[in-house]
């Protein structure tokens, strides 16, 4: 009755606790040498499941989860020991010194843990972890940066109770018929995200987060729903090391396991495929949390996830798998979720009204604390006014700040009586109200307005705000040349990345995006989409023009790959600036979203007809992305209708067929091997050999024409036996000796 009482994140600890003694008693033999270690664990087990310890536990909530995941470290010791002895013989080393110096930091580690507990102090200490991480090559797996856990989205402490404790309970199930997943659905502005990221934090600080992964509105042009699973794969791989060594067994038998975006593929071989094969299962529980499904983009994004999610499979995970996923309630989503009987569904907007009002009451009043002017009325009055949208009192509580020549009294007051209607209606009169304030009505503020938010709208990649105003500086008309602060300064409460300016600019909540994009919505503030586009093609090809050049990172030699160039990162961050890296990337993305026009076309010509093409390239290879240069040049041979250009670009296409893997593993090379190598007839060899005399001559042996052969697709073990080609030419299929079929 004391667990079912006590806060929901101490409640995951002890689970945790629970979950990891069972596995312990579980282990039929123990070796001599760690069997101090079972009975320090189950001195801590007894101790903390004593009714006064229990009593107390609300209050010690974060030394019990540093105890969790200590003691989740000794079960992980102790099931794979017989393979830590193995590996620890392998590098000839002492197998009993090796034993006993991890058993005695683990329990010096959980005697400091429980003094720290019975002293009521939190200490830092330093645990060292005694995993079989082995040189197992995961390098180049398709991998997702920056979509995991922000723990400063999590809910206000003490707010969301009810709906935290129903997740808590439901991971902890321990029915083995419970539902794998939860879809947590609702309206903008629910808060569902929030939730998301408090139970990504929780299940991460008692060592139970096998993977967070958070889908973005303004990262679409990403493809993030191509990377999710093996995304969660390398993060499921991190937190268990016998799942590392089956993933890493599996790439190891098929490399093209590493970058393959065929969801179905990740799905199958990168997890079900290695969870089969984990003896024993993971240790404890296994969280996955997928926040923000409906910002992957139009419905055909996210239809192979839904699929697998939907999946038999799906169903039949382990037992102590639990996938959290949120989104708003979108058609396809909801037909998709809620005909399967493995996926319990909860409504945020649902939730009781006293609880919505009294969570709101409880952050508005953290939030204006100190406004002059505003006490428990205004508090309420807001509270009730927000009809259970967080996102609404977060912009209330923004809005209300005081600013030159109003007070935060007065501020409230234009508040309440601009502002009307319930929900979706009662975002948008507060967005007008906020832009009424910030932008005003008059027709130059709103010419800007709409033109910057167009370029944020518009930019393929959020920037910063300085390389937003670069750009800017390089569009066609003088009068867009405007500095971006004149209307970003004062965007602070719809904008992040506003005061801090290395940070990118985005908008705070999906329902902005939607809210300027509706005429009938945003009125006065609507901002299309197209206008924007040629000037964005233009200043990335300007920016291109002037800030490209020979050897940009000042690489020494060509004798060392780009891996072994020590400071490489800190050198491309340096020398390579957020306009000149978006423009590499996406402007023949912007070209193509534009039409024909001599002007642009001539800024084409100009990179695709010069020694700058090389210097592109030599940015891509930096950058990573050389291959994604065949892309861009193969949009621009569509777009342009001058024939000697779109030779020349053809040409760029085929020397990054022909020569990408060198470069890429070792920049210089883009000169010393690709254009020495680079067919003598060739136009772009014609072209560029006069501006390079320096490179070497093939004294015997050089091509004179571009070989028939496009590209080599590497992944078949045996004889290539069949091929075939698709009905509409996108795709080619292969039989082999090794008995598999591949889709390239």
């Amino acid at each position: 009755d004391i667990v079912t009482q006590i806060h929901p994140y101490a409640q995951m600890a002890l689970w945790v606790l629970t979950s990891a003694a069972q596995v312990i008693i579980n282990q039929a033999t123990l070796d001599s040498s760690v069997s101090s270690l079972f009975f320090k664990v189950k001195s801590v087990y007894e101790f903390l499941l004593e009714g006064d310890t229990l009593a107390n536990l609300a209050a010690m909530e974060d030394p019990l989860a540093r105890i969790s995941r200590v003691i989740s470290n000794c079960t992980q010791f102790i099931k794979n020991y017989s393979e830590t002895k193995n590996f620890w013989k392998r590098l000839r080393k002492n197998v009993m010194s090796e034993t006993q110096i991890a058993v005695a930091d683990y329990n010096n580690a959980l005697e400091e843990l429980m003094q720290q507990y019975r002293d009521r102090a939190v200490r830092d200490i330093h645990v060292n972890v005694y995993r079989v991480l082995e040189d197992l090559n995961l390098d180049g797996m398709t991998y997702a940066a920056d979509v995991g856990l922000k723990t400063t989205k999590k809910c206000l402490e003490g707010t969301r109770k009810e709906m935290l404790k129903e997740i808590v309970d439901w991971i902890h199930d321990p029915d083995v018929n419970a539902s794998r997943i939860m879809w947590l659905h609702g309206q903008a502005g629910k808060g569902k995200s929030a939730i998301a990221h408090t139970i990504a934090m929780w299940s991460k600080n008692v060592g139970e987060l096998g993977s967070c992964f958070c889908f973005a509105r303004d990262r679409q042009t990403e493809r993030l729903e191509n990377k999710m699973l093996s995304t969660i794969a390398r993060d499921l791989a991190n937190h268990d090391p016998t799942f590392r060594r089956v993933l890493a067994r599996a790439i190891e038998d098929d490399n093209t396991l590493r970058t393959t975006t065929d969801v179905m593929q990740q799905w199958e071989r990168l997890l079900l495929g290695p969870l089969s094969k984990v003896s024993g299962g993971m240790v404890g529980n296994v969280v996955l949390v997928i926040d923000a499904l409906d910002e992957s983009g139009a419905d055909s994004s996210r239809k192979d996830i839904l699929s697998v999610l939907t999946s038999s499979e799906a169903a039949s995970l382990p037992s102590n798998f639990r996938i959290l996923l949120t989104s708003r309630s979108l058609s396809d989503v909801m037909t998709a979720l809620c005909s399967v009987q493995h996926v319990k569904v909860v409504s945020l907007d649902d939730v009781p009204v006293t609880f919505a009002e009294r969570d709101i009451r409880l952050y508005v009043s953290k939030e204006v604390k100190g406004f002059r002017g505003i006490g428990e009325r205004e508090i309420e009055d807001i509270t009730l006014k927000a009809d259970g949208l967080f996102e609404w009192a977060r912009l209330a509580c923004e809005f209300i700040r005081p600013s030159a020549g109003e007070t935060s009294e007065e501020r409230f007051d234009n508040l309440m009586e601009h502002t009307s209607g319930e929900g979706e209606t009662l975002l948008d009169s507060t967005y007008r109200a906020i832009l009424e304030g910030a932008v005003g009505r008059k027709p130059k503020a709103l010419t800007r307005f709409r033109s910057m938010m167009q370029q944020i709208l518009c930019t393929l990649q959020p920037l910063p705000m300085g390389a937003l105003h670069t750009m800017r500086l390089c569009f066609t008309h003088e009068h867009d040349r405007f500095d971006v602060a004149i209307i970003l300064d004062y965007m602070g409460s719809l904008l992040s990345g506003v005061t801090d300016h290395t940070n990118p600019i985005r908008p705070l909540h999906a329902s902005f995006y939607d809210f300027l994009t509706d005429c009938t919505r945003s009125e006065d503030y609507f901002v299309g989409k197209l206008d924007i586009q040629t000037d964005l093609a233009i200043a990335s090809l300007r920016i291109l023009d002037h800030g490209l050049y020979f050897n940009i990172c000042e690489l020494e030699s060509s004798y060392l790959l780009n891996s072994e160039v020590l400071d490489l990162a800190e050198r491309v961050k340096a020398k390579i600036s957020p306009h000149l890296s978006y423009s590499c990337c996406f402007w023949a993305k912007h070209l193509q979203a534009t039409k024909f026009d001599p002007v642009l076309a001539r800024h084409v010509k100009d990179l695709v007809g010069s020694e700058k093409m090389m210097f592109w390239f030599e940015a891509m290879s930096l950058l990573g992305t050389l291959g994604n240069a065949a892309i861009a040049l193969s949009c621009a041979v569509g777009w342009l209708q001058y024939e000697d250009a779109r030779a020349l670009a053809r040409d760029g296409m085929k020397f990054i067929h022909n020569f990408c893997i060198a470069p890429t593993a070792s920049t210089p090379h883009l000169y010393m091997s690709a254009l020495a190598f680079t067919p003598q007839n060739s136009v772009l060899y014609r072209t560029l050999k006069p501006k390079f005399p320096w490179i070497a001559r093939v004294a015997e042996g050089h091509y004179q024409d571009w070989p028939a052969a496009q590209i080599l697709f590497q992944g078949h073990t045996d004889w290539v036996t069949s091929v075939a080609f698709s009905p509409d030419g996108t795709r080619i299929v292969s039989g082999s000796g090794d008995e598999t079929v591949r889709v390239w």
